[in-house]
């Protein structure tokens, strides 16, 4: 879809506006991500020292349960499809280098990360100005980016999106931004009072949009959900729960002594004798030391010495216990993550602990792995080779196992059901898609029978021909 330059400001506005319409709905995602909640209740008439604890009350588990599945998810290999010839070329292809330009094994982390707490998030490719043939990959939050699709939940790329530089400001204030569609690339300012005003337009020649979005939960009906809004409810009753087992603590976790039918001790002039008297006429009372090491007598047989009993603590401990349990069920974190109750859990006890996070996981990498392929995709439109459309990343193994057990299950892989094992290199854990190549070179290189096939093909090679080499006519 191409646009003229009137409707790229429609568009812009357009893009703009429903940016504003998303911002408080994502601000208070980013909020509660950056441990900004809305506090728990208080009484009106409440002190200082009440609100203290309030904001001591603040437990912030939302990072931990977007860290947890990003954690276990990094893009480590890619691998084209077979070509007509029915082998896979085993030098590193175009678009992966240019991966490696951009530096994306460090920069997929922020995108998976995004794509989790707000359910989606973009990157755009982009030809580099100083070299057309050199793709640039960035990452682009959803709180800076709107993009507009035909169908929502099946169109792979948009019909044309919209990024601000900053995030739209409720009162209008004037922004950088550029429209991307199928063409061009549209330098913008928005936000101003007099609507979009166009600055600059460059073609990128991508034949495309060049914006991919990363949604891991997204239904048929285009909506997509992130891992922190459903779980905001819970996180403000763990806060609720905190504020007040830090007011039971503060205010009633000891034990009060009290003394009833004896006269208080009054503070005297040593000169004179007289009771002393404070700024507002009260006689002075002498404060009873009460402690570990006195005893408590009285004068007066009538006195009684009491106590009243500390709150106990443990309903609100239980109840912290509890809402965390709720978080860890509906976010499929293992509770020991939460917790920390790991004790002598075996190999299979663990497994069985994390087999909800690995389903959620490989959905996630189900999804996301799609967008980076289409990603990569579009770097080898721009690097000039040919698009793969059937080729796929390959996501680093993290799952909670030894590397002994790894390499003897790949072992038995091999000698059992005669699995070659050059194709298990890549499965082993922490090797990297450099280190397969650079085994591959060693294991040629280490090979006698192709040294003697390569000695054999010298010798039986005809001798070239000098005379004819050095321009005589062979006769």
């Amino acid at each position: 879809m191409a646009v003229t330059n009137s409707s790229s400001l429609e568009l812009a506005e357009l893009g703009s506006s429903r940016l504003r319409a998303d911002r408080e709905r994502l601000d208070r995602i980013d909020r509660y991500m950056c441990g900004e909640h809305d506090g728990p209740y208080i009484p009106r008439s409440a002190t200082e020292e009440y609100k203290l604890l309030a904001k001591r009350a603040i437990s912030n588990w939302l990072p931990l349960l977007v860290k947890t599945p990003s954690q276990a998810m990094a893009v480590d290999g890619y691998r084209r499809s077979a070509g007509p010839d029915g082998v896979t070329p085993e030098e590193t292809p175009a678009e992966w280098a240019a991966w490696q330009d951009n530096r994306m094994d460090a920069r997929q982390t922020p995108v998976h990360r995004a794509a989790l707490t707000y359910g989606q998030a973009f990157a755009t490719i982009l030809r580099d100005p100083a070299d057309p043939a050199r793709p640039v990959i960035r990452g682009v939050s959803p709180r800076l980016m709107h993009a507009s699709y035909e169908d929502p939940a099946a169109d792979a790329l948009p019909l044309w999106a919209l990024q601000v530089e900053t995030v739209p400001d409720a009162e209008g204030a004037e922004a950088r931004a550029w429209l991307y569609d199928a063409t061009t690339v549209y330098d913008l300012l928005v936000g101003g009072k007099g609507g979009p005003q166009l600055l600059a337009s460059r073609p990128h020649g991508m034949g495309v949009c060049p914006v991919v979005r990363f949604a891991p939960d997204i239904d048929l009906e285009g909506r997509v959900t992130g891992v922190v809004e459903p779980m905001i409810p819970i996180q403000d009753r763990v806060n609720q729960t905190v504020f007040d087992l830090l007011v039971s603590q503060t205010f009633g976790s000891f034990k009060v002594r009290t003394i009833s039918g004896m006269a208080p001790e009054f503070k005297r002039d040593p000169d004179t004798g007289e009771i002393l008297h404070d700024a507002n006429g009260r006689p002075q009372v002498v404060p009873i030391q009460a402690d570990a090491s006195r005893f408590l007598v009285a004068p007066d047989a009538d006195t009684k010495f009491s106590q009243l009993d500390e709150t106990p603590l443990s309903g609100f401990l239980d109840a912290i216990e509890l809402a965390t349990k709720h978080l860890a069920a509906l976010s499929q974190t293992p509770p020991h993550y939460l917790l920390g109750s790991m004790v002598n859990l075996s190999a299979e006890a663990l497994a069985a602990a994390e087999s909800a996070l690995s389903r959620a996981v490989d959905e996630y990498k189900h999804a996301m792995g799609e967008s980076w392929e289409l990603v990569l995709f579009l770097c080898a439109t721009v690097v000039g080779t040919e698009p793969d459309p059937r080729a796929e990343v390959l996501w680093k193994d993290a799952e909670s196992r030894s590397l002994a057990q790894t390499v003897d299950a790949l072992g038995k892989a091999v000698q059992m059901l005669n699995v070659p094992a050059r194709a298990m290199w890549s499965r082993i854990p922490g090797v990297t898609s450099r280190d397969v190549e650079e085994w591959a070179q060693i294991q040629e290189a280490d090979d006698p029978g192709l040294r003697m096939a390569d000695a054999m093909a010298s010798a039986v090679a005809p001798a070239p021909d000098t005379e004819r080499l050095a321009g005589g006519d062979g006769e």
